[in-house]
């Protein structure tokens, strides 16, 4: 699978007080069209980690639909988020799963539930990992 990681540093505590009264963090992603002849939708992990590497999960984009379970073995290729976590998890992870998206834009929003309204001050960063079957 063809894979992107992007990271973006955040930094908790100098708006403390922002968090403090904010319900719900979104992010826009946005997936490109590609002209393939077969296309895949990609798998998607979203994440926010400390300094020490440290994951606390955001999103979990895969093939849900799939018979079995079937999709939750291509998991291992979303290689960062599998290492910081994934691996885990039990599969599909209520309030955290969804369905794989198409090329376009599309919001992740997720409330400051316990796990992310009780981080400690400090630096984090917010990673967004996608993996494509045969880069497609």
């Amino acid at each position: 699978m063809a894979r992107l990681l992007i990271r973006l540093t955040l930094l908790l505590g100098v708006c403390s007080s922002a968090m403090a009264t904010a319900s719900e963090v979104t992010l826009t992603v946005t997936l490109p069209r590609l002209n393939v002849a077969e296309y895949h939708a990609p798998y998607v992990a979203v994440w926010i980690e400390d300094e020490k590497r440290q994951a606390t999960q955001v999103a979990l984009w895969y093939d849900v639909a799939m018979a079995d379970g079937e999709g939750q073995q291509w998991l291992k290729d979303l290689r960062q988020w599998w290492r910081r976590g994934g691996r885990a998890l039990s599969m599909p992870v209520d309030g955290l799963t969804g369905a794989t998206r198409g090329p376009g834009q599309h919001t992740v929003s997720t409330r400051l539930t316990a796990a992310l309204s009780s981080l400690p001050p400090g630096r984090y960063q917010l990673v967004v990992e996608a993996a494509r079957e045969v880069g497609g």
